[in-house]
């Protein structure tokens, strides 16, 4: 029966790390940890290309074959023949250079060339660590199943491309949030998966905090959403004044009720109000979850996250200002993950540990 263990410091077992020692579990998660900061590395170059306007520079997918870039002055001009037949080429970059062709290539295809290595990245230690019997088999079917959700994040990446190819000049914006949300689903799985392998001692007694560390992380995850809406239509280099918006509250015409509920993320003024508002009610969540655990253990987690969550706060405001400049757009757009890696720190600490037995 499953107990609950306050009292005590956690024991690093097999059973609690999931690893068949100490040691195995201290590498697994470190290992896990790298990986963390490649997906983010991904996330950040994916945006990297939303600001560039590269996605659409490559109109195939070829998950074997594509890994190589064209060779030859040849294969450049097919590449740039095959983005001539989109919309993007005909109404936004026409009449472009093969040397500006090959700017916003070079982007996407990097983006997609860092996806390949982050899956060989986990795939070849994942099997390493299995053969030489370092995990348990609840530990190898968690590492199979996030193997199996990078697969599918390809795959996604794929269907979200293609919506920008015919009948668009730009990807989907719901597409783009869904890409966004598991690539952020894979990074915090993995994440918590190496919190629970590290042999650390979570704040004893805190475990009612729980429900607010959770909710706050669920918030940080749904703000990160709001932000992929604003990055899909280009809505921050729109109305770039704090605290209103060109002079109102409220944007004009902010869900205007026309197309129903798609109305709140079909505009730039709708979707950056909703990044606002989220960023407000995250900044409230963060302060509400340190004023709940000051003067517990978990205070210095909760002020970690506080901290997190302003300092995004002031850098959203900055790039808000600024235009979005791509170097305050993906410092920001990482920015969100660390902010997103405090508040699963912070619930990781203040979780029930449990023990079978």
């Amino acid at each position: 029966m499953a107990s609950s263990s306050l009292s005590s410091p956690p024991q690093n077992t097999a059973s609690d790390a999931s690893a068949a020692s100490p040691a195995a579990a201290r590498r697994i998660a470190l290992w896990l940890l790298v990986m963390c900061g490649l997906v983010a590395a991904m996330v950040v170059v994916g945006g990297a290309t939303r600001l560039t306007d590269s996605g659409l520079s490559i109109t195939e997918w070829r998950p074997v074959s594509g890994a190589v870039p064209p060779l030859s002055e040849a294969a450049w001009r097919d590449a740039f023949e095959k983005y001539k037949t989109i919309p993007e080429y005909e109404e936004v970059n026409y009449g472009m250079s093969l040397d500006q062709f090959k700017a916003i290539y070079w982007w996407e295809w990097g983006h997609r060339f860092l996806g390949r290595m982050i899956g060989f990245a986990f795939l070849f230690p994942m099997v390493f660590f299995i053969a030489t019997k370092q995990t348990t088999r609840p530990l190898a079917l968690k590492l199979f199943g996030l193997l199996v959700l990078g697969g599918l994040q390809g795959v996604l990446g794929w269907w979200m491309v293609s919506s920008g190819l015919a009948d668009r000049v730009d990807v989907s914006q719901y597409r783009l949030a869904a890409h966004l949300a598991l690539a952020v689903v894979v990074f915090a799985l993995m994440f918590w998966l190496a919190l629970d392998l590290w042999p650390a001692q979570k704040a004893r007694g805190t475990h009612a905090l729980f429900p607010a560390a959770a909710l706050l992380a669920a918030g940080v995850f749904a703000q990160m959403l709001l932000g992929a809406f604003v990055a899909g239509l280009r809505a921050g280099r729109t109305f770039n004044t704090w605290p209103l918006m060109d002079g109102k509250f409220f944007p004009d015409g902010y869900f205007a009720g026309a197309a129903g509920l798609n109305d709140l993320f079909e505009t730039m003024a709708a979707v950056q109000f909703n990044h606002r508002i989220g960023a407000y009610l995250v900044a409230a969540g963060a302060a509400w979850f340190y004023l709940a655990a000051r003067k517990t253990e978990a205070e210095p987690r909760a002020r970690l996250v506080l901290a997190a969550v302003g300092l995004q706060i002031v850098l959203g405001i900055w790039t808000l200002l600024a235009v979005t400049p791509i170097s305050l757009g993906l410092l920001h757009q990482a920015g969100a993950l660390g902010v997103l890696a405090t508040a699963l720190y912070a619930a990781h600490g203040v979780n029930v540990e449990r023990s079978d037995g």
